[in-house]
């Protein structure tokens, strides 16, 4: 409520993350299927039978979830010379950071 947002529907994010890998961000494409899928996956839930969600169980979502965290937290780095960075940006990024390395298996133990 306190900023704008721009709103794009889901229906269209493939599209538009085709017309940013198309100017150089790579890997965005990948990224944005990742979380479409695991928004399906938040209506359905998980579906052995793969027909209205592409994870079969909680662990796969779980995994994908990670995932996508780690790649949001690698681009907000590259991001961060580019744009106007806030105090308030970087507590939020370094929250996200200690959570996401809190959910991190120690190192070997896969």
């Amino acid at each position: 409520m306190n900023r704008a947002v721009p709103r794009v529907p889901t229906t269209r994010m493939k599209a538009l993350s085709q017309m940013l890998e198309e100017i150089g961000y790579a890997g965005i494409y990948f990224a944005t299927s990742t979380a479409l899928e695991l928004h399906d996956y938040q209506y359905n839930g998980p579906d052995p039978d793969m027909a209205l969600s592409k994870f079969r169980d909680r662990q796969e979502a779980a995994t994908a979830v990670v995932k996508l965290t780690g790649e949001l937290i690698r681009r907000v780095e590259e991001l961060k010379p580019r744009t106007k960075w806030s105090d308030e940006l970087e507590k939020a990024l370094k929250e996200l950071k200690d959570e996401f390395s809190k959910a991190q298996p120690p190192q070997g133990s896969q």
